[in-house]
């Protein structure tokens, strides 16, 4: 009696440890470009709006509020990019003295290093972002009390957005994290327009 010896071969389909290692490290540093960007966007938006709010504070003159956000928007702009460029170049220069010392300094190890012009640019745009959202929402409003109220309600919905965002990307609770961010909004453009309102009032 004939025995049959055929077997049949079932392809592997499983992932490699590695592959999955390579995977969840690109996605986990995704996610933190992009929780850098919502912090640098939120920035931008509470420096922004609270400047304009503070201008306002005592002078009804739509020009000087949009003049301001917009100084604002370009000096913290162009700060955000100086400070990430001289952080990232930093650690730049550390990594590269360890491949050194370690002797591994090939195309790959380099590959995976970070890019200072990248993260400076890439914090700049952030910033602008969020501070383009006040000065769109008081660009086309000539009314004085109509552009305050304008600011605070688009600083606000902004604020909300970017606080469930970057729970969401966090694995925070969204209702905590977007109220905190909120409020703490809310007390940077209050103690701003509550300042310049006493210091304009005083005369000073």
């Amino acid at each position: 009696m004939a025995i049959n010896d055929t077997k049949i071969t079932i392809p592997c389909t499983e992932t490699s440890p590695d592959t999955d290692l390579d995977s969840d490290s690109s996605m986990s540093q995704r996610a933190q470009w992009l929780r850098a960007a919502i912090l640098g966007a939120n920035d931008g938006l509470v420096s922004t709006a609270s400047l304009m709010m503070g201008v306002g504070a005592v002078k009804s003159d739509s020009k000087a509020m949009l003049l301001s956000g917009f100084a604002g928007l370009i000096a913290g702009a162009c700060s955000m990019a100086i400070g990430e460029f001289v952080s990232v170049s930093s650690q730049l220069d550390a990594e590269l003295a360890q491949l050194k010392r370690d002797q591994r300094a090939d195309e790959a190890d380099r590959a995976g290093l970070p890019s200072p012009i990248q993260a400076a640019v890439a914090s700049a745009l952030a910033f602008a972002t969020g501070a383009m959202v006040p000065l769109l929402a008081a660009g086309f409003i000539v009314n004085y009390k109509i552009r305050v109220v304008a600011v605070a309600v688009a600083a606000t919905m902004a604020l909300l957005f970017f606080g469930c965002l970057g729970a969401a990307l966090g694995r925070a609770p969204v209702v905590r994290a977007a109220a905190r961010v909120v409020a703490g909004g809310w007390a940077a453009m209050g103690l701003t327009f509550g300042l310049m309102k006493l210091f304009g009032t005083a005369g000073l």
